[in-house]
């Protein structure tokens, strides 16, 4: 079953026909469109016994596998990914080309391995990453430039954000110890996957199949570290910093001020506790 956004067109609509040409002369291709979690959940069912392939961003990959878990089918459906989206960034993780073409042509000869998924106090699962704080700053500030400019604009956001977030105000425990922090918390990060935003390395050394989620703590608030940080994670060497603290974990827990958290890319509603917990090998995906 493979999977696309109803809304697509123009440029988008010839690639997802290019890629089922590609793929029907080797294997069995049903194409369905969808646009919304409704659409999604006769086309998951119909796929019990194979393999739904999503062709899109982070934010599709996170909807058909949130179908999956809600109707009970991790156990029964194999997952694969094709990127065709602005960020593409848990393909990065698990080696799919970001070339779209490409990226189909690997499907056919990649292999099934067991991904750990993550899931928060309300049940919401997290297929890369969460994150509190400058992420989420940076994320709306992003939005008017990433229409235009694709993962440029995410780059912008950070920048942005680097100068105007302030943080917050909360406390973090992993694995039941507290991370020790001597000011506002400048960002928490957790997850499985290593890029946000585009190709930023968040969580260098994130993997989907270890059983264990990566942390990521950083309380540099004062303006000239907020943008060093800013500018050093851009390149995965901020875990680096004395002002960070890159630990991994089966539980991570962060209580404090009202905050939203920015959940594979989308923007939760705020809460003044938030907990994430790792799934190990819930998620039956395909990978080079």
């Amino acid at each position: 079953m493979l999977v696309a956004n109803a809304a697509a067109g123009g440029n988008d609509d010839e690639i997802v026909d290019a890629v089922v040409a590609l793929l029907r002369p080797e294997i069995d291709v049903v194409l369905h469109r969808t646009s919304s979690p409704e659409e999604l959940e006769p086309v998951v069912k119909e796929a019990v016994g194979g393999t739904v392939l999503v062709l899109g961003g982070d934010g599709s990959i996170h909807a058909v596998v949130s179908a999956l878990d809600r109707f009970d089918l991790l156990e029964d459906v194999a997952v694969a990914v094709v990127p065709l989206g602005t960020g593409n960034d848990f393909v990065r993780t698990i080696g799919m080309a970001e070339d779209t073409m490409e990226a189909a042509g690997q499907v056919l000869s990649c292999t099934e391995r067991r991904a750990d998924l993550v899931r928060d106090q309300d049940g919401e699962i997290v297929i890369n990453a969460v994150h509190v704080g400058l992420g989420v700053h940076a994320n709306v500030a992003a939005e008017p430039w990433k229409k235009a400019l694709g993962p440029v604009g995410y780059a912008i956001g950070t920048i942005v954000a680097g100068v105007t977030g302030r943080g917050v105000d909360a406390v973090v425990e992993i694995d039941g110890q507290r991370v020790k922090s001597p000011r506002r918390l400048l960002q928490v990060a957790v997850g499985n996957g290593k890029y946000v935003g585009g190709g930023a390395p968040l969580l260098p050394d994130a993997d989907p199949f270890d059983g264990l989620l990566d942390v990521a703590v950083s309380w540099s608030t004062p303006r000239w570290h907020r943008l060093g940080y800013a500018w050093r994670l851009r390149r995965g060497r901020h875990p680096m910093r004395d002002d960070v603290v890159y630990r991994q974990a089966t539980t991570v827990t962060v209580r404090g001020e009202s905050m939203a958290a920015n959940l594979d890319g989308d923007i939760g509603e705020p809460g003044r506790t938030h907990t994430w917990t790792v799934q190990p090998g819930r998620l039956r995906l395909l990978v080079p």
